[in-house]
C-alpha cells in the first residue's frame, strides 16, 4: 500500500471531561439506547466511505509508554483510529465532518494527519 494520499485519524476524547461526565450520568437503558442509534450512525458512516477506508482501526485501549525511564501506565486522549484515502488533507479531514463518534458517542473531535515516509510498495 502507497501512503500517498493515506491519512491516519484519531478521535480523542477527555474521559475527565463534561461529554464523558454526561456519558456517565446515563442511566443503563439511556446508554443501551444511545450504543444501538450510536451503532447504527457508524454503520452508515463505514458503508458510505467505504471506498476511503483503507484499514476499519477500531478503539484504543490502555496505554503502556516506553521511554528512556522505562516502561510505565500512561494516560492520553487517543480513542478511536482510523486509516483512510483522500485527495487532500483537507478533503479526508471533512470526511469526518459530524462523525457519529462526537455527534452522539462522547469523542471531543478527530486529529487526521498524513502518513509521511518512504512508500512500502516502491
Amino acid at each position: 500500500m502507497s501512503v500517498k494520499d493515506t491519512y491516519l485519524a484519531v478521535f480523542t476524547s477527555n474521559k475527565a471531561g463534561a461529554r464523558w461526565q454526561a456519558w456517565y450520568a446515563m442511566s443503563d437503558e439511556e446508554r443501551r439506547a444511545t450504543d444501538e442509534i450510536g451503532l447504527a450512525a457508524l454503520r452508515a458512516w463505514d458503508e458510505a466511505h467505504a471506498d476511503a477506508i483503507v484499514y476499519a482501526g477500531g478503539p484504543l485501549g490502555a496505554t503502556k509508554r516506553t521511554s528512556p525511564g522505562g516502561v510505565a501506565d500512561a494516560v492520553n486522549e487517543l480513542t478511536v483510529f482510523v486509516v483512510v484515502r483522500a485527495p487532500s488533507h483537507e478533503a479526508a479531514a471533512k470526511l469526518f465532518e459530524s462523525h457519529p463518534h462526537f455527534t452522539i458517542f462522547p469523542c471531543d473531535g478527530v486529529d487526521v494527519m498524513p502518513l509521511l515516509g518512504p512508500d512500502p510498495d516502491g
